[in-house]
């Protein structure tokens, strides 16, 4: 396994990090993306060891950044799997490898789905709670695409919500996705959150985001998820400008 990083832009243009992705370098048919892999790893379990390799590795990363003042104000985005964030020892094992790789817990950012944080929101204020006085910060994935409850949003010490690439992507031809990025935008403001959007592809769409608020963006406009040593060189082409 490999991680492919997708840049984070703030409205202004600065990069300010990104989305750690899994790939498969596969011996045979070269880079293999998660959706065909993903959902194996869920269902035989391989999905725990598998999160925890990416969390470690993308702590490393942070770790190794922080020596250079070109990336040392980076975050980076782990996805959390359900199955994952169930297990008993979870905040644990985060708080070991933040530890072990000496990452800074505020650089780093969990994104759990909207589903998960439904499925049982005790333990999901407990563990948010817990890794918070770390300074582990938490972003809800694909916000919007289930059953959304104002009330679990009013109890959960997050700071961000993502709004779904399903919705970015007909912003401005289907009047109910460009209410409901809106209404997202300004639910979050209300209740002091940050806001990115995914899967942003025309700059039509940023600046529909721009003109309703959205604080940060990502999408292959500017970059599709790309090896550490890409994401670097793009890292200093854009701040450099900035």
């Amino acid at each position: 396994f490999v991680l492919h990083y997708q840049p984070q832009f703030h409205l202004d243009g600065r990069m300010v990090g990104a989305e750690a992705l899994i790939r498969w370098q596969h011996p045979e048919r070269g880079l293999v993306a998660p959706g065909e892999f993903i959902g194996v790893a869920e269902e035989s379990g391989l999905i725990v060891p598998m999160g925890h390799w990416v969390l470690r590795t993308a702590c490393e990363q942070l770790a190794a950044w922080q020596g250079d003042e070109r990336y040392r104000h980076l975050q980076v985005s782990v996805n959390v799997s359900a199955r994952q964030f169930r297990q008993r020892d979870f905040v644990a094992r985060v708080v070991e490898v933040l530890r072990e790789t000496g990452a800074r817990p505020h650089l780093l950012k969990l994104e759990l789905t909207e589903s998960l944080v439904l499925d049982n929101v005790d333990d999901t204020i407990a563990k948010i709670g817990m890794l918070k006085t770390k300074g582990v910060r938490f972003s809800v994935d694909d916000f919007g695409t289930g059953y959304s409850s104002l009330a679990y949003l009013k109890r959960l010490p997050l700071d961000q919500l993502k709004i779904d690439q399903g919705f970015v992507r007909d912003v401005l031809t289907d009047p109910n996705d460009a209410a409901i990025a809106r209404t997202v935008v300004a639910l979050a403001t209300s209740l002091g959150l940050r806001v990115i959007a995914e899967g942003v592809e025309t700059e039509a769409q940023r600046e529909f985001l721009a003109r309703n608020h959205c604080h940060a963006w990502q999408g292959y406009l500017l970059s599709p998820p790309v090896p550490v040593a890409e994401f670097e060189a793009l890292v200093q082409r854009t701040n450099t400008a900035h």
